[in-house]
């Protein structure tokens, strides 16, 4: 999961997918012990909040979640089945078919899955998340952009900075430079040890030729455990912007030592700066 891509035209995966499966399971697996789940489409019986039918389906989808973050699409999209047999009012489990397509790639699916779910929890902030990021894939700015508001409208969310790193992303995407920077320094500010955002703040700073401000951001990130080869690359871009030799042979070792075969090496080799 340690894989970049900034330019607008592939996927930015890394940590945002990290980010947008592992903290969206965290939320469904809370989203299952809440006693009355105000979207939840079945009536909650007994003094535990949660009916026999629905605790099954339960355990079935939080082991769903689980093959899902270990990379098993397949197991994880059994599980899921076997949880909306159980149940086929389980809005979360509809939730989480969406997740596991939208990471094999298969977006009409995934949509199809999110839409279900939405319906059936339609003020659900994590499922607004998600279906926004869908819809920023499907290059579908206008529809993500909307769906992203409305989940940082909702007083209780408690994910504002996942949501403000991947609204920002999308703004990226679309060509909206000055919007995507706003919208990530807003998630900087809550959260400003994730890479993600402190990479992409970087690299659009160095595009509209701001190094120094660059520099900020991005020896933040490759001064931290996350650094991979794409961040040490665009660190190497910064330094040479700013004429900081030095920095950039350091930079360069690094990326000589941990990613030898990565095909930023490649270019840090050829000096090819400019691809």
């Amino acid at each position: 999961m340690t894989v970049w891509r900034t330019d607008r035209g592939r996927a930015g995966r890394w940590l945002l997918a990290a980010c947008v499966a592992a903290a969206v399971l965290a939320a469904l697996a809370g989203c299952a012990h809440r006693a009355a789940d105000p979207g939840a489409s079945e009536p909650v019986a007994g003094s535990g909040g949660e009916t026999d039918v629905r605790r099954r389906a339960r355990i079935r989808l939080e082991l769903a979640a689980n093959y899902m973050q270990m990379g098993q699409t397949a197991v994880a999209l059994d599980e899921v089945r076997q949880a909306l047999a159980t149940d086929p009012g389980y809005a979360d489990a509809y939730h989480l078919r969406g997740l596991v397509y939208m990471s094999m790639g298969d977006l009409a699916l995934a949509e199809d899955s999110l839409k279900r779910a939405q319906a059936m929890k339609p003020a659900d902030p994590d499922i607004m998340h998600n279906y926004g990021w869908l819809q920023c894939q499907r290059q579908q700015y206008e529809q993500a952009n909307q769906l992203f508001e409305r989940a940082l409208a909702t007083p209780t969310y408690a994910a504002r900075s996942k949501t403000l790193m991947s609204q920002g992303l999308c703004y990226q995407r679309a060509g909206r430079a000055a919007d995507a920077e706003q919208t990530l320094l807003r998630a900087y500010e809550i959260d400003a040890g994730n890479p993600v955002v402190g990479y992409h703040l970087a690299s659009i700073m160095l595009a509209r030729a701001e190094a120094k401000r660059a520099q900020f951001y991005i020896r933040r990130v490759n001064n931290g455990e996350f650094a991979n080869a794409q961040s040490l690359w665009l660190g190497i871009k910064v330094e040479r912007a700013l004429g900081d030799s030095v920095a950039m042979r350091q930079l360069g070792d690094q990326l000589h030592k941990r990613f030898p075969d990565a095909k930023e090496t490649s270019a840090f080799d050829r000096g090819a700066f400019h691809e």
